[in-house]
């Protein structure tokens, strides 16, 4: 596969960059893999679309995705858990704005962070950078690692706990880039921006604090649901995989082959292995809850097709014509183009049928993005 058989024309109007407020009321279109059908509407018991008040059929939304399991399936979720990871503060000597991104703490004792900044050019090793009027969040840039990206180590004189939350406090939602641009371009114009807070792109389950980006297929999910599905007696299992800003990195070859994912801190459990195995092995569905769940999840699959334990990191790529192994469903949003996460979506669900579902969601003016609309895949 190459990279222009994934791109495609997606309206500016179509990208969600708010939230809704109510997570499972997005619409859901389903894919049945083998049976090449795609599902848009509800329907009634003889099989034939509902209609509104309009007289047009209803579309599915995501909390008719209960229509779809039994008891005994299973469902992956992803638990892995954003923090405020965008700060803004100064140069020493110049005041000049910076903008710092924390990716991962390298150590807590000495406070080393990895970073990406902004402006880089006027970033350079041996200058502090100040985060607060107090000057008490200060940091100084020991060492370059990309072209962007900076080693930092805090002066901070505390506890660690102390200085996590005194950093946290200081920081922004990790927005992703699109809605980044849209804030951006409204404030140019001098409307009003619309304040999206952290808790607005994390999951109702994230616990493993590690996240930069969110994990957007599972934003849908409700405590409700979440509820309704555990009384159906569908089985609910977590894995951990920290989301990096690989996935919103532009591809710069041709040949998918030769592109190289970031590595992403991932750990399978006992627990989630006992579960999905057992359910496989009765012979139900095992669903994996976005691409960030699918990639730790194939990484952790052994030879024998069972889901083993794993600690560790994984720069898995998944993409056409690659087949997943172990999964039965996977929900997924639906990705802007030429996106590592259309990519992965396109390896489970098959190119043809998941771009034929593109193009009728952009025909359909379903949503896109992080806030947008979701996309169930089964294998039937």
């Amino acid at each position: 596969m190459k990279l222009s058989n994934f791109r495609f024309e997606l309206p500016q109007e179509r990208v969600a960059t708010t939230p809704l407020y109510n997570r499972d009321e997005c619409r859901l279109m389903v894919l049945h893999r083998k049976s090449q059908r795609i599902d848009m509407y509800q329907t009634d018991a003889k099989g034939k679309p509902k209609k509104g008040k309009d007289k047009r059929p209803i579309f599915l939304q995501f909390g008719d995705i209960l229509n779809y399991f039994e008891e005994g399936d299973a469902f992956i979720f992803n638990d892995t858990k954003l923090f405020p990871a965008r700060l803004f503060g100064t140069k020493e000597k110049t005041d000049a704005n910076i903008e710092v991104f924390l990716l991962r703490e390298l150590n807590a004792e000495m406070r080393l962070w990895d970073v990406i900044v902004e402006p880089a050019r006027k970033i350079r090793i041996g200058n502090k950078l100040f985060f607060d009027e107090s000057g008490a969040m200060v940091a100084e840039v020991i060492d370059n690692t990309t072209s962007r990206g900076r080693t930092l180590r805090f002066l901070y004189d505390g506890p660690h706990d102390e200085f996590i939350h005194d950093l946290y406090a200081l920081g922004h939602p990790p927005l992703p880039p699109y809605i980044l641009d849209k804030e951006a371009a409204l404030r140019e114009q001098g409307e009003e921006v619309p304040e999206i807070s952290l808790d607005d792109i994390q999951t109702i389950y994230a616990r493993t604090e590690g996240a930069v980006t969110p994990n957007s297929a599972g934003l849908h999910f409700t405590r409700q649901l979440l509820k309704r599905l555990e009384i159906k007696g569908v089985e609910l299992a977590y894995i951990t995989l920290h989301c990096t800003l690989g996935c919103f990195r532009n591809i710069e070859v041709e040949d998918l082959s030769k592109h190289k994912m970031e590595s992403e801190q991932m750990y399978v459990g006992s627990e989630v292995c006992r579960i999905a195995n057992t359910s496989k092995e009765n012979g139900h569905k095992v669903c994996l809850v976005g691409t960030s769940t699918a990639k730790a999840v194939e990484t952790a699959v052994a030879t024998d097709g069972k889901l083993k334990e794993f600690e560790g990191w994984t720069n898995k790529f998944l993409f056409p014509p690659r087949q997943y192994r172990y999964a039965d469903a996977l929900i997924a949003n639906f990705y802007h183009p030429a996106s590592t996460l259309l990519m992965s979506t396109c390896s489970f669900g098959g190119y043809d049928l998941v771009m034929e579902a593109y193009k009728l969601a952009i025909e359909n003016e379903y949503n896109f993005g992080c806030f947008g609309d979701a996309m169930l895949i089964l294998d039937d």
